[in-house]
């Protein structure tokens, strides 16, 4: 079974469904994972995906904000959540494929701006919730098993446009970077999207403060798929639908698509 896969931070699914539509449309991923939905789930517009023959979804969320989705147009079944530091917050939701293959959508705190958390509660909230994923692998590897979604750190000095610049900066400060690393390390994942393309600057964010992002082009790669170590192989055909970031009224991120044979 070969199917393809994308996460993309929608940045409100009711406001930029239109969007999730053009995606589906011209680029028909099997499955995708969206964050940041900023809904109750019982808003979000399933019935015109379904349309569009994405008939199976599985999500959890809240007013104006958090919020994730899985959509999918192969068969899969809801696989339950974690409530990550037990705040209640809509950051997680899992759905089992038909061959067995379990996919994580997670939200990560953004972390605030001030890389400090006896300053900053969203900054310690953000390395507490890494924590408590690192934790949770190394209690229970996992297999047969893939992570996406917007983990809120870009972990390598290529991951962003200027690696001296961001070092102070949330989203790429060495205590992110090492926590980051201690979960890829405790699950064993395979960072696929790296895997495939392992050279290089790969952005998959770009701030809305800038005049023109894409000349700009300051981003960062805060979105990833995973894979567990017994299925990493399997991925492939990793890419980042920069075009997205350009659409009309866009998310700030753009899709990451993976390709996978299992």
């Amino acid at each position: 079974m070969a199917f393809t896969l994308a996460t993309w931070n929608i940045n409100s699914v009711r406001l930029r469904a239109g969007l999730v539509e053009k995606l589906l449309n011209e680029e028909a991923p099997d499955v995708l994972c969206l964050q940041e939905c900023k809904s109750p789930v019982d808003k979000i517009p399933f019935e015109h995906f379904a349309a569009m023959g994405y008939g199976y979804h599985a999500a959890r969320g809240q007013k104006g904000y958090n919020g994730v989705a899985i959509l999918s147009r192969i068969p899969m079944e809801d696989a339950g959540h974690i409530d990550w530091c037990g705040k209640g917050d809509a950051r997680h939701v899992a759905a089992r494929l038909e061959n067995g293959v379990t996919i994580h959508n997670c939200y990560v705190p953004a972390g605030g701006d001030v890389p400090d958390r006896a300053v900053n509660e969203k900054f310690g909230h953000k390395l507490d919730f890494m924590a408590e994923m690192r934790d949770r692998f190394r209690a229970d590897r996992p297999e047969k098993t893939i992570l996406v979604g917007d983990l809120n750190i870009a972990p390598r000095e290529d991951d962003v446009w200027s690696h001296k610049a961001l070092l102070k900066v949330v989203s790429h400060t060495p205590e992110e970077v090492e926590i980051f690393g201690e979960a890829m390390e405790a699950g064993g994942w395979v960072d696929v999207i790296r895997r495939d393309i392992p050279e290089g600057l790969l952005y998959s964010w770009w701030s809305y403060r800038a005049r023109d992002w894409d000349a700009a082009d300051k981003g960062r790669r805060l979105d990833h798929v995973w894979a567990s170590a017994d299925i990493g192989a399997a991925g492939h055909s990793s890419r980042i639908l920069r075009a997205a970031r350009g659409w009309e009224q866009p998310s700030d991120h753009a899709p990451v698509f993976a390709t996978f044979d299992l």
